[in-house]
């Protein structure tokens, strides 16, 4: 007589916090790779779809979710007995939503930003908000991020991301989770690039929207990513970073992706605007929060406090105040008036050497297990 199939041994319990597509992608994710997932959803009618139907139908159409993948609109009942929370909500809401949270974490649970944004009232990283807000350590808080289009990944096309947090313990524990046949996890210890990486490339990948929709070509698409990449170091190292981050998967990966692809909202919200749609025209056709649009006032904010020049986001900045005309971004892509050596990401005229190096060490990551900023590690 045929022996029964063992059944698999239940994984780790996590919670995902957050239903759009990126949330509902990552609980994907989290439970392909085996773990044993609730994901919240804030509305019944949309938690009850996915725990009975197992879609996604609001914004991830056509897709099959995990049959072991549960949903609730009850916070106490996701949280009850996780030990990783992956938190994905709009930025300018984490707040209050770790709030409402907090009563329901497990004591030792490591809380993990799937977020993209700056609170806009304080400048704050989803990190530093999330360290002031829950009574847990900072070495149990980590950050993801990559080049990471939910709907190419819900289809489980291969791709890889970033795991960060100041303890590369935690990092680790979460990349182990955070895998599997279609999704690889690399480690980097870099939090404050891995962060800001995320947020800047949204920046750029409006400026790419807003040109595409005015009429402007492949040339000034390219140059503004090359000289966006720049200013994304610029702004991070300032704030403390490591250059080689912005190199790595959190900052040229996710730039090229958001960049080049109709999936970004980032690229989809600016080239509505190039098209000559007004802002709240452009929120308001937008099914999914726009983090882009929102971090824009904050991050000019923080780089003038730190003296970072980044004119492609002050551009940005006037195309949505409605002072600038979309045809009229800049193709030079500069405000100095004399001409100027090149300047790379240590700050020295080089020629295009820096985009060189940044190329090789993204691909060299890739090819040789994701060594890369901060000794990143798989």
């Amino acid at each position: 007589m045929a022996r029964p199939a063992a059944r698999r041994a239940p994984g780790k319990r996590v919670a995902v916090l957050g239903a759009g597509s990126w949330g509902t992608t990552f609980a994907k994710i989290l439970a392909d790779g085996g773990a044993d997932v609730v994901l919240w959803a804030r509305r019944p009618e949309l938690a009850r779809e996915i725990q009975e139907a197992k879609r996604n139908s609001d914004y991830l159409p056509g897709v099959n979710l995990p049959i072991g993948l549960r949903a609730t609109s009850r916070l106490d009942l996701a949280l009850a007995g996780a030990e990783q929370v992956y938190v994905c909500v709009p930025s300018q809401t984490l707040r209050q939503n770790l709030i409402a949270a907090e009563p329901h974490l497990h004591a030792q649970a490591t809380v993990v930003s799937l977020m993209k944004g700056v609170e806009k009232s304080t400048g704050h990283r989803m990190s530093e908000v999330i360290a002031e807000v829950l009574p847990i350590a900072e070495s149990k808080i980590a950050v993801i991020s990559g080049p990471n289009l939910a709907l190419e990944i819900a289809k489980e096309q291969p791709t890889a991301a970033v795991v960060s947090s100041t303890s590369l313990e935690t990092a680790q524990a979460v990349a182990s989770v955070s895998r599997n046949p279609y999704f690889h996890s690399f480690v980097n210890t870099d939090v404050i690039g891995t962060e800001f990486g995320g947020v800047l490339k949204n920046l750029i990948a409006v400026a790419i929207g807003i040109v595409d929709g005015a009429g402007y070509g492949e040339n000034t698409k390219a140059s503004i990513i090359t000289r966006g990449l720049v200013e994304m170091t610029d702004f991070a190292v300032a704030y403390g970073a490591h250059p080689d981050t912005l190199s790595g998967l959190a900052g040229l990966g996710d730039l090229i992706a958001t960049c080049q692809s109709p999936l970004s909202r980032n690229n989809t919200a600016g080239r509505l605007l190039g098209q000559g749609y007004k802002l709240p025209e452009v929120v308001n056709q937008m099914q999914q929060t726009t983090e882009g649009l929102a971090s824009v006032g904050p991050i000019l904010e923080l780089a003038r406090a730190k003296g970072v020049e980044m004119p492609i986001v002050e551009q940005v900045r006037q195309v949505l105040a409605g002072t600038l005309a979309p045809k009229d971004i800049a193709p030079h892509l500069t405000t100095d008036d004399e001409p100027q050596g090149e300047r790379t990401m240590d700050g020295q005229a080089q020629g295009g050497s820096a985009l060189r190096r940044a190329l090789q060490r993204a691909f060299d990551q890739l090819r040789h297990g994701g060594r890369g900023a901060l000794g990143d590690r798989p």
